[in-house]
This record gives structure tokens, sequence and C-alpha cells, in this order.
């Protein structure tokens, strides 16, 4: 039959006759389009649009409280230094605490109080700041400008509460709901990680761009207006959003006490696996016996309310960490939380010496987009290793590729073209050293300026799953038009900070996974706020690593020192890979 429709006259009214084919194209296209608006209205979409303008918010108000600070201490970073300090200790403190917290409370509540806390946070913080931009002159001249001092403690402690309640949501939404959503389905769960990483790979781009376009056509009142409309509108979206996730999934209304929610946990795990996916490396599950049947609130006599509740929560952070310490994937976590040790990014850190080197900041803006594309490839690299090889092979793939890279990084501290001068780290045992500073390297390279410069760049990173982001405010007052004597030391950084980054990204979406997988549901929560503060730990130490040595000359020796810290990470997740391979075989 042809493609045209027949026709035939009968009893003198045309009849037509349609086409197999063009029936099939018809009922493909009806197919298409009613699976189209279930997908629309299903939870996976749902989830991804709320964690796009999550996401989008965070980037914006990371980059935003940065600039507004330093724009408030009159180009000055010790307010933002102590606002990453506040952040990273808080988070150090009350990882546990925030994970426990999410463990005990049914799903939804734990959404919406996450999300409602963080975005009225924002909303008033942003308030302050509209009120302290507009009227800063009559607010230092009260209470002698101490009431300066208060406008300044409230933002941050507005500010930190946004950012714990930002790591709640992160905990529930990424850790917990999507195991749900996806069934305990290995294959869907890699696919809606590796989905949310690409949203906040992204949102890292543009985020910072569009609200940094406002506040620099318009005014900082201007900007901090445009993040509060964003985060009143984004607690509505999600807020219904999520809702609608939680009545369409009936899973997650359920969360079962924890010896019986761990067991069913196992056989979920167990029955996967046996469905097809024998050709893939599995994690060990969590035995039942390693989960804590409950976080216990200790009964103290004698002692009044407060110090009961204070040595409850002492109690609470000791079993968090003992739950975490407890993991099989413990060696895997620990690995991913020691690649945050280091200079090796597009962080403020890396992008300050790279204006040192004569990088002009188009240029650090179109290596900050491919190092995005970059990242992209890395979740795609994972998703594709992950179907072939396996979820721990895909780590060790990941880590090697990563490793690889960052020789790059090490090979261009002694390329020509590096500033690196050793004796500036012994000044009291070179002479010269107390009076000519930075002599050898001004032999060796020109165009090498010190950081006192970029008094508008801001300090602290934003706080993805790994930390590293294109936060960046252009340096003002650096020396322009100085050629160095050679750009091959600073290629072969940026070339390999790039290029690592697939290697990177992909490594940490393979942990995640295991995390997601492995560790049982009742202590999901838990262990991942001690995650987040093991992160966080081990980024306050970057920064003291740049404290202790702020000179270009010294940045070599940095980045040979972040380089340790990356290659003991993913050693941790070698012998934790060596460990479940070997536990595998025995069990056969």
């Amino acid at each position: 039959m042809s493609q045209q429709t027949d026709t035939s006259r009968c009893g003198g009214v045309v009849v037509e006759f349609e086409s197999d084919s063009i029936r099939d194209s018809r009922n493909t296209k009806a197919r298409n389009k009613g699976s189209a608006l279930i997908y629309l209205k299903g939870p996976k979409f749902l989830i991804y649009v709320s964690g796009a303008l999550s996401m989008w918010g965070d980037r914006m108000w990371h980059f935003a409280i940065s600039v507004f600070l330093i724009e408030l201490y009159g180009h000055n970073l010790l307010l933002t230094a102590v606002f990453g300090l506040v952040l990273a200790g808080s988070v150090l403190l009350l990882g546990a605490l925030i994970g426990d917290w999410v463990d005990r409370n049914p799903r939804n509540k734990v959404a919406h109080a996450s999300l409602f806390i963080q975005n009225t946070s924002v909303t008033v913080c942003s308030i302050v700041l509209m009120l302290v931009f507009s009227y800063k002159e009559r607010i230092e001249q009260i209470w002698d400008g101490w009431f300066t001092v208060v406008c300044y403690t409230v933002v941050i402690i507005l500010a930190d509460v946004a950012n714990l309640a930002s790591t709640a949501l992160t905990i529930a939404i990424q850790r917990d709901w999507i195991v749900v959503i996806t069934g305990y389905n290995r294959g869907h769960l890699a696919g809606m990680n590796a989905t949310m990483r690409r949203i906040d790979q992204v949102t890292n781009i543009l985020a910072p761009l569009a609200v940094g376009q406002v506040m620099t056509l318009a005014s900082n009142v201007v900007g901090c207006g445009f993040i509060l409309a964003w985060n009143l509108f984004s607690l509505i979206v999600e807020f219904f959003f999520l809702s609608r996730v939680y009545r369409i999934v009936p899973a997650l209304s359920v969360k079962p006490p924890a010896v019986e929610g761990d067991q069913a946990y196992l056989e979920r795990m167990e029955r996967r696996g046996l469905q097809g996916e024998a050709n893939e490396d599995q994690p060990e599950p969590l035995a039942a016996s390693n989960c804590s049947t409950s976080m216990r609130l200790k009964e103290i006599t004698n002692l009044p309310l407060c110090f009961q509740r204070f040595c409850w929560l002492m109690s609470t952070c000791k079993d968090g960490w003992r739950a975490y310490y407890r993991q099989p994937v413990f060696l895997a976590g620990m690995g991913l939380a020691f690649l945050y040790t280091t200079v090796l990014g597009f962080d403020c850190i890396t992008t300050g010496y790279a204006y040192t080197q004569g990088i002009s900041g188009s240029l650090l803006s179109l290596l900050m987009g491919v190092s995005a594309i970059t990242g992209l490839m890395g979740t795609v690299m994972f998703t594709r290793l992950r179907k072939s090889v396996g979820l721990i092979n895909t780590g060790i793939i990941s880590s090697c590729l990563h490793l690889g890279c960052l020789l790059l990084c090490v090979f261009s501290v002694f390329a020509p073209g590096s500033p690196i001068d050793l004796s500036l780290l012994m000044p009291y045992f070179s002479s010269g050293s107390s009076a000519e500073p930075g002599g050898m390297a001004s032999k060796r390279q020109k165009h090498t300026y010190p950081l006192t410069g970029g008094s508008n760049q801001p300090l602290l990173p934003d706080r993805s799953s790994i930390h590293w982001t294109n936060n960046t405010v252009l340096f003002d007052n650096f020396p322009s038009g100085t050629a160095p004597d050679s750009y091959i030391s600073i290629i072969l950084l940026f070339l390999g900070v790039i290029t690592a980054r697939i290697g990177l990204w992909c490594f940490d979406l393979t942990v995640t996974q295991l995390l997601q997988e492995t560790i049982c549901e009742s202590e999901r929560g838990v262990v991942n706020g001690v995650q987040s503060s093991m992160n966080y730990l081990m980024d306050l130490l970057h920064f003291i690593m740049v404290i202790s040595a702020p000179q270009p000359q010294h940045f070599g020796i940095l980045v040979i020192i972040s380089v340790i810290f990356i290659t003991t990470g993913h050693s941790m997740y070698f012998l934790y890979a060596h460990r479940a391979k070997r536990k595998r075989r025995v069990e056969k």
C-alpha cells in the first residue's frame, strides 16, 4: 500500500482509507507526546527543576555575599575570611547533628523545613544588606560605629544559617530522595546523579555571571533585590515541586525503624543485583549488624536540663562519627575528603596566582568555560564506564586519570616561567632573603607581583560536592602590560587543572553513589552529614596552607602539597577497592 491514503467511491460517497504507515506514524507521535507529558509530570523531572533552582540560588548567593562583605568592609578581606571560617566551623561541628535530624524526621518535613529556613535566611539577609548599603553613613554614626558591627554580625549569622539549611537540603534530596525515587536501581541512580552534577556545573558558570552583571550594570542594592526576588520565587516553586514528588512516590512517606529498614534495604539491593547487573563490581552491602539501631538519647540524671541537652548533642556527634568510621565505604569517603585540600582548581587562590603571571581576565573566563565542559565530560564518562566495567573499577580508572593529568601541574612547578623560590620558605637561614624577598624569583621571572593588589578578591569557594568554583572577582590594581619571560609553566598548570576535572568529577560521582548504595537507610543522613564535616575540615587545611605561604613564589610548593594530598586520597580509595574485591572473592 502506498504512502498516500487510498480512496474509493462507494454509493456516490468518497471513502478514504488511511494507510498503515500513516496510522503508525500518528500513533507513534501520540505515544511520544504522552511519554513526554508523563516525564514532565514525573518525579525525576521535578527533582531536576527543583535542584536547578536551588543550585542557581546557591551559586548566586555564594558569589554575591563574598563581594558584598568586601564592599562593606572597605575592600578588605577580613569579613570574608571571618565568614568563611564561620561557615566551615559550623558545618564541621554540626554536620553530624544535621544528618541525625534528617534521619529522625519525615522526609517531607525535613525538605520543607530546610527549604524554608534557607530561603528565608537569604531573604532577610538581603534586606539587611540593602538597608546597610543604602544608609551606610548613618549606620556608622550610631553607637560610635558599633551598630555597623552588629549589622555585620547579623549578616554573617543569617548567611551561616542559610548554609546549614542548604547542607541539610542537599543531604535529604541528593543523598536520600533520589535513591528512593530510582527504586534502588543502580543504573537509574547513576543517571540521576550524573544529571544533577551536570546541572550543578552549568549553574556554577551561569549564575555568578548573571548576578555579577546585575551588580555591575545597576548597583549592589539592586543585586540584593534580585537575589531576594529569586529566593522568594524559588521557595514557592521548589515547595510545590517537592510536595508533588512526595505525593506521587509513596515510598518517600515510609521511613521504617532502623533494624527493619536496614534489612529491607539489604534485600532490595540484593534483589537488584540478581536482576541483571552481574557484570558490575558491586559495593559490598552494609551488614545489618553494622547499622546502629538508633541514636539513643542517654538518660542523664541529677543534671540541669541544659546540661542534659548538651550531653545528648555531644553523644549524637560521637555516635555519628562512629557510624561514619564503621561504614565499609569509610576509606572511599575519606579519599573524597582529601581531594578538598588543594589549590588546583578555579577558586580564588589559583585565579589570583594566574593574574600575577600575566593572564588576563577574559582569558581566565574562557578557561573557566572550558573547565566546565571537561567537567560535563566527566559526568558522561562516569555513566558509560559504570555500565561497562562496574562502579568500583570506574573509581579506579577515574583516580588514575585524575592523578595522571595533575602530573602536568607538578611539571609546571619546574618549567620555564615558574616563579618558585624555595629560599623564601627559609628567611632565617638565608641572609639575603629578608632584605630582598623574592630576589631569586625576580631573576627568573620579572612579571611576578605580590598578591596584596587583589583587595577585592573573594576568599570563600562555593559548597558543591567538590568545592572548586568560578566565583571570581577580577583584580583592579594589578600591573598590566608586562609580558612574562615564558608562558610554559602557566600553560602546563591550567592544562593539568582543566583536563584533571574529567577524572575528578567521575571519581566524585563514583564515591557519591557508593555512599548512596552502601549506607543503610537509617544512617544515610548522619553519615553524609559527617562526610560534609570532613570535606569542610580538609577545605580549611587548604586555606591554612595558603595563609602559611601566600606569595606567588610559594605557589609551586602549594601545588606539590596539593598533589600529595590528592594522591593520599586516591590511595585510600585504592585500598577500599582492594578490600571490596577481596571480600567478594571470598564470598564466592
